[in-house]
Parts: C-alpha cells; structure tokens; sequence
C-alpha cells in the first residue's frame, strides 16, 4: 500500500473509492458488538458488483474492510459507496450482505478515503468544511450498518490538507462522546502510508492532530507496499521494520501506555503479490507466513491485504491488478494463510527484548564513548541476534562488538568521532534481528560544541552525507547546486511525496524564518511539530523560499522540504533559520 490502495496504478483505475454522506442518523443505536482483539479484515473493492457476503464466504475471511465511501463531487457532505449517487449509506446498499456477514460470526469495517478520493477533493472531511456534517456521516454509517470500526485511509493530497485533518478529528471526537453518551462501542482506525522504518512526517502530523483534538484512534493500519524507493525489498523484512518504527513514535505519543498497548494498536495491510512499483516489491506466499506468525507473537491487532479480489493466481507477472495478485498462487491462498489470525490469544513464538545503557552520552568532536547492549528472551527458544547501527552523522563511526549473540546474551556499542564531527544531537539506530523478530533501541549521541549559525546541520549538504536529514530514498546529489559541491534530492514518484526532514530545537516563543533554496514542480518548505508554516512553488531554476514561524514553548520544530505526487524530482540547498 504505501498510499493504501493508492495503488497509484490500481485503485486509480476504480471509480469513486469513497464513501459520505450528510444526513444525520436518526435511529436509536444499538450497540454492536466488538471487532476481536486481534482481526483478519482484508480490503473489499466495493465498486465490483460482487457480493462481499459471497466472497467472505468462499475465501473463507469472517471480517471484510469495505473500500470505499467518498462524496460525490468536491465540496459535498453527502457520502456514497465509491462517490456513486447510487450507492447511498442505506440497508438497500450491502445491508443485506452485511447482516449475512454478521450472522456467520464476521463483520464490516467502513473504509472512507482511499486513494481517488483524497486526490480529487472527494474525502469526507477535504470535501466537507462542516465538522458536525462529517461527525454525521460517520453516525450514519455506525447506525445504518450497525457497526463498532470505522476506517480512514487518508493519503495523497488529504495528507497535507490541514484544514481537513483538524475536521476529521473533530469529527472523530465528536462521534466518540455521541456513541460513549449512548452505550455504543466505536473504534476509529487510520489507514496510512509508510516508510519501511515507520510513518513519514505528514502521516505522524495526522496522529499528532488527533491527540490535540482529544480524539482516540484505537488502530493505526500501515500500508506496507508501494515504497516507490527503488531499493531492495524483503516485503514480510519491510512490514516488520516499519511496525517497529511505528511503535516507538506511537510510544512518544502516548507515553502512558506499555509496549503491549502500544502493538495492540498496530495494523499492517500487505498488497499481495506484485504491487504498483513492481517485481521489485512483491509480497510472495512466503512472506504471507513469516508475517502471519510475525503479527501473532506482537499480538497486533488488524491483519489486512489489498484486496479480496486480487487473492488469485490470475496474472503471473503482471502488478497492481484490481483483480489478481500477479503471482502463481492458489485463490484465497493469502486469505487462508491469514484467517486463523482473527481471535487468536497471541501464542508468542521465538522472540526477545534488547536494551541499552546508558541510553545517552555526550562526548567532545575526537573522543569517543561505549553503551551496553543486553538482550533476553521473552518467548520461545534462544535464536542469534545480529546487530546493526544506522543514523551515523559524518565523523561518527558506531559499531557492536560481538555483532551477533545469542539471546539472553550482551554486547557493547562503540562510538568513535573525529574532531570534524559536527556539534549537534544525533540519534543513533541499533537494530537487532533474529530470524523471527527485529526490535530497535536509539542511543542518543551529543557531539559537544555549537551548533552552526542557523541551527539546522548539514544545511549545505556539503558532506555529501543525508545524516541528519531523515528521507525515505532520498539522496545527496553534485548535480544542480545552488553553492557549494552538494545539493539534497527529493523523489517524488506517482504515488507517493518525497520528503526529507530535520529536528531542529531553537528558542522557545521566539519568531523565526526558515529560508532554502529549492528546484522543481510545486517544491513545499515548511516547520511541522512546535510550529506550522510552509510555502512553495514551481521553477525549473533555483529560487528562495522564506517561511515566517513563531516557535512554541519548548522551541522544537522539525524542518521539511518536499515534492508532490508525480511532479517529479526536487532539489533544495543552502537552508537557514534566522
């Protein structure tokens, strides 16, 4: 997924990918009972014809996640099934499907968004600027079909649309007091585009909204395909990584809860077989049950695939169908490999924790510092456990000594700088993988001295590294420049925006202007986190963007520069804060 069911390629060839609608739910709800704690709910391609009933039947798939409600045209606050006036929220439109579900002991999960949709001004909450209006819709969706999920796969332009997401979850709260004020269980789950170490700035600002708003987001479903980096893919590697990644940020934004909670909030939806990138990316049987024995011993709580109607053999070879996987594989072979998922009491298998201390250290540019490293295990039997170390900024060299041990065992982190090491803080991954499980610890290094003029490191990419710019296939590139040897590249592709970032912390409450020079079709420069600003443009030759911002009490902001969907590459160079 990547821009779930972006499928830049294949949702886009569906029509509608949506549901909304305005009218408030007047019946007296029920209270529907549940999803289990840990659910199978593979995506529903509702604009076929087929009967959801029908296929959950044969494919052997209890639950169903149904793609997608959207309005009609831009500006609306009515929703519909795929954006099709014909298809309104009404038990006349999958009711009765949906109680045949019901009855063999499944349910449905509502999805709004959806790839077309968030491109097209059709999302609920982009088309519609009544909060109470979206908050209605959703009511009706609940009391119509009678359910306890709502999905929202937000991605594409609903990503950046500010506006839009401070409504959705105001909305969500609304909905949540209307159905706790009622006696009626609801959860909310946001769909989201991921990198292969966790979610990008734009899909972690969604959550951040939301925590703002007070609204509870009970699952957060990752759309673990359609990288688009043009790297080397392990997909089963890949969802593992970018789940461990979203429980740490999950983890920084709700620091109340445990680690457990903090995996009972994960959902993570494959796209089967070959996905829109390509060969390159393709989720094969195989991965099918690494991950399904991966997701019981986390004990997270949705399991997914785009979608019930590609799990066939149909089109060896070719990807981002609708209609089949690409793969030789049997039909319903992913949805039985995955089905026994729902219910399931985790039985943990092989697994262990690893820890580090200290966690922090400090050192002067040329001296250097060690950490311990202890792992346990925590199910299962003792398996080797490999270390590796990410995040290095250039004159900082970081390596574990043994690289490998087995669990239950320890080794050290050593940490080496040269005098040219740049002044700042840097955080340094290690990561640690066994053949049934990878977990992540961060030390946090600080490399004494001042800080350049400006606050940001790295500003001029003159050390031909990204470190400590995060990006997700970006690069460093000598060829344009705007000065100097170096300049940052930014990838865009056709289903997903390329971005690179940086924390920077600056004085609190103080007013600020983020400056860099940028390259290229509709470039954004912004500060997320403590403050909110951006600007942009297009210009086939370099040209300065100055972006005002007041910082907030604790003065950290996080600097971006990103390109849109498919407009292609941008370049950015020179950054300041002044």
């Amino acid at each position: 997924m990547r821009r779930l069911f972006s499928l830049a390629a294949t949702v886009v060839t569906a029509l509608g990918l949506t549901v909304a609608t305005s009218t408030p739910a007047t019946s007296t709800p029920a209270n529907a009972a549940p999803l289990p704690s840990h659910v199978f709910a593979p995506y529903f391609e509702a604009w076929t014809g087929e009967s959801p009933a029908a296929l959950a039947q044969q494919s052997g798939a209890k639950h169903l996640t149904m793609a997608f409600l959207q309005t009609a045209t831009a500006g609306s606050c009515t929703a519909y099934w795929n954006g099709d006036a014909g298809m309104p929220i009404s038990p006349s439109t999958f009711g009765a499907d949906i109680t045949t579900i019901k009855s063999r002991g499944g349910d449905v999960i509502p999805s709004f968004g959806g790839y077309t949709a968030t491109t097209t001004g059709t999302e609920i909450a982009d088309s519609c600027t009544n909060v109470s209006q979206i908050a209605a819709v959703f009511q009706n969706v609940i009391t119509t079909y009678d359910i306890s999920r709502i999905d929202l796969d937000i991605e594409a332009d609903s990503l950046t649309n500010a506006a839009g997401i401070d409504r959705r979850n105001k909305a969500i709260k609304q909905v949540e007091d209307w159905a706790a004020s009622n006696g009626r269980t609801i959860q909310f789950s946001y769909t989201l585009p991921t990198t292969t170490q966790g979610l990008a700035e734009s899909g972690l600002a969604v959550l951040r909204n939301a925590v703002s708003n007070n609204a509870r987001v009970d699952v957060v479903n990752l759309m673990t395909f359609d990288y688009y980096d043009n790297q080397p893919h392990d997909m089963a590697r890949d969802t593992q990584t970018a789940a461990e990644g979203l429980v740490r940020q999950l983890g920084a934004l709700y620091p109340g809860k445990t680690q457990a909670q903090l995996w009972a909030m994960v959902g993570v939806t494959e796209m089967i077989g070959i996905d829109d990138f390509g060969p390159a990316e393709t989720f094969t049987t195989a991965n099918a049950t690494t991950v399904y024995n991966w997701a019981v011993a986390k004990g997270i709580n949705t399991l997914s695939f785009w979608a019930l109607q590609r799990d066939n053999g149909n089109c060896p070879g070719t990807g981002g169908r609708n209609d089949c996987s690409g793969i030789e594989q049997d039909t319903w072979y992913f949805s039985r490999t995955f089905a026994p998922f729902t219910g399931q009491n985790p039985n943990p298998g092989n697994d262990f924790s690893v820890a580090l201390n200290p966690g922090t250290g400090a050192v002067d540019p040329g001296a250097a510092t060690t950490a311990a490293i202890t792992t346990a295990v925590t199910s299962g039997t003792a398996q080797t456990v490999n270390f590796t170390v990410t995040g290095t900024p250039p004159g900082v060299t970081a390596t574990v000594n043994p690289s490998s041990v087995t669990a239950g065992g320890s080794a050290t982190l050593n940490i080496s700088t040269t005098s040219a090491a740049p002044p700042g803080s840097y955080p340094l991954t290690i990561t640690a993988t066994s053949p049934a499980a990878s977990h992540n610890v961060v030390y946090t290094l600080t490399v004494n001295g001042s800080a350049p003029s400006g606050g940001i490191l790295n500003a001029g990419f003159e050390s031909g590294a990204l470190t400590p710019w995060s990006g997700q296939g970006d690069a460093v590139v000598s060829s344009p420049t705007h000065s100097g040897t170096k300049a940052l590249q930014v990838n865009a592709t056709g289903s997903s925006t390329g971005q690179a970032s940086q924390a920077v912390t600056l004085e609190p409450n103080k007013s600020y202007t983020l400056k860099a020079w940028v390259q290229g079709n509709f470039a954004y420069l912004g500060v997320s986190g403590g403050a909110t600003a951006s600007a942009w443009t297009s210009s086939t030759a370099w040209k300065q963007l100055s972006v005002p911002f007041t910082t907030g009490a604790s003065g950290a902001v996080t600097v971006y520069v990103h390109g849109w969907y498919g407009q292609g590459t941008v370049y950015a160079d020179d950054f300041t804060v002044s």
